[in-house]
């Protein structure tokens, strides 16, 4: 499989609902690149996202709203060997394509993802990718804001991304790690820090590891969906 690794099509698969403000800024970072596909995969926007990324001459699906629904959506429509998802408010840096290639070519690599950088420039956040990077190259455990990258032949074998409400990128990269390694690159993609700005760094790294260990501890995806709604909106 490695030795195709090289000429591989990487399809960027975008989960999107509500980011006709993101979609354009995501699309540019795919660019310029080499044998690449963009899919964004609507989940019922209200704004104009889907208008926009079709004006960009990207693929546009659509599904039912959740971000796992929707990124196994985009996964069955790509026609790309290696699998690229990306949240639409993270910036790939520029070589992503050669760097994921190259980085699935190590022995015993079955997916991988970026170190983390987030958008603002608070000295708590510094810390918070201290950590997220910290934890994602000790543990080999990257989330979905670090756009994780598979080969199609990896994604079909463990049978796409579970489907649940809440930590499905979690889930997946434990079941990825049963097969193999998880390399970590140390080019770190970009991501808005609107999430953390919202609710404050303390409270919003808080609420996360909380979510964590609520589902380590077997509190089921929909209860801990619920309440972290509750408390995102507060």
């Amino acid at each position: 499989m490695n030795q195709n690794i090289v000429s591989s099509r990487i399809s960027i698969i975008i989960p999107a609902i509500n980011e006709a403000v993101n979609i354009k800024e995501a699309n540019a970072t795919t660019q310029p690149s080499t044998n690449i596909e963009v899919i964004v995969v609507d989940g019922g926007s209200k704004d104009h996202t889907p208008k926009i990324a079709q004006s960009l001459g990207i693929k546009v699906i659509s599904s039912s709203p959740g971000r796992a629904v929707q990124m196994n959506a985009g996964a069955l429509a790509a026609s790309g060997d290696i699998l690229l998802f990306l949240h639409a408010d993270t910036r790939l840096p520029t070589g992503f394509d050669e760097m994921i290639r190259t980085a699935l070519q190590q022995p015993g690599t079955v997916a991988g993802a970026f170190n983390l950088r987030i958008d603002a420039s608070l000295l708590s956040l510094r810390w918070v990718e201290w950590g997220v990077n910290l934890r994602s190259h000790f543990y080999q455990m990257p989330y979905g804001d670090q756009a994780i990258f598979v080969t199609k032949e990896v994604f079909e074998q463990i049978g796409s991304f579970p489907q649940l409400p809440i930590m499905e990128d979690f889930e997946f990269i434990r079941r990825l790690k049963r097969l193999g390694r998880i390399v970590i690159i140390p080019t770190p993609v970009v991501t808005s820090a609107r999430r953390w700005l919202q609710k404050g760094v303390f409270k919003t790294t808080l609420l996360n590891q909380i979510v964590i260990i609520a589902y380590l501890l077997g509190v089921s995806p929909e209860r801990i969906r619920s309440w972290y709604r509750q408390e995102k909106f507060k």
